[in-house]
């Protein structure tokens, strides 16, 4: 590994735990373990994400995201935010129907969606409701996209398992998903703010 790319995969880990730290999951929950070098602070990290890990990491996002576009899809005025938010309500239902079946539990909302979701409510109808809505789906599936990511360049590749198996498979699924909605979310969000 170069050493740009190792910088590159150290900063993208930290992205993650400060996102999976600001979602209200934080480093304990994901069992990361940092693997202690003579480096100290800002020793590269370990991430061990099993299946169960990402499915944990998902849901709560994925739940927060079906109650916020429930909301937008009546309350959403510019055309592009109230198609995405139609799409974005029918892949959050997908997503946590798939995750409950697997038995995946789903977590209280923590203080920062409680924020998220009370911004959103309480956004003026308009602009600035449809800026509050895509602002947090864009910064929802920043999150989500990175920690497919993650998952699936941390698993272990010889790891035969169904429930590994399955969550790989999922994870590459929900991948692309995430990723074409930060990019969606990222161009209405340049429309709203011209």
């Amino acid at each position: 590994m170069t050493q740009d790319s190792e910088t590159s995969t150290q900063l993208n880990r930290r992205t993650l735990i400060t996102g999976l730290t600001a979602t209200g999951i934080g480093i304990g929950f994901l069992n990361v373990n940092s693997t202690a070098q003579a480096g100290g602070a800002g020793a590269p990290m370990k991430m061990g994400l099993t299946e169960r890990d990402f499915r944990l990491g998902v849901i709560g996002p994925a739940e927060l995201s079906l109650i916020t576009s429930r909301i937008a899809v009546s309350r959403a005025t510019q055309a592009n935010a109230k198609e995405f938010a139609g799409f974005e309500l029918r892949e959050a239902v997908a997503v946590t129907t798939v995750l409950k079946e697997l038995g995946t539990p789903v977590p209280p909302m923590d203080a920062k969606a409680k924020a998220t979701l009370t911004k959103i409510q309480s956004a003026a109808p308009g602009r600035e409701f449809d800026l509050a809505y895509i602002t947090a789906q864009h910064e929802n599936h920043i999150f989500l996209r990175d920690l497919a990511t993650a998952y699936l360049s941390n698993t272990v590749p010889n790891e035969k398992t169904f429930a590994e198996q399955q969550g790989r498979h999922l994870a590459t699924l929900a991948l692309n998903q995430f990723t074409e909605h930060v990019e969606l979310t990222a161009r209405i969000l340049r429309e709203l703010q011209s």
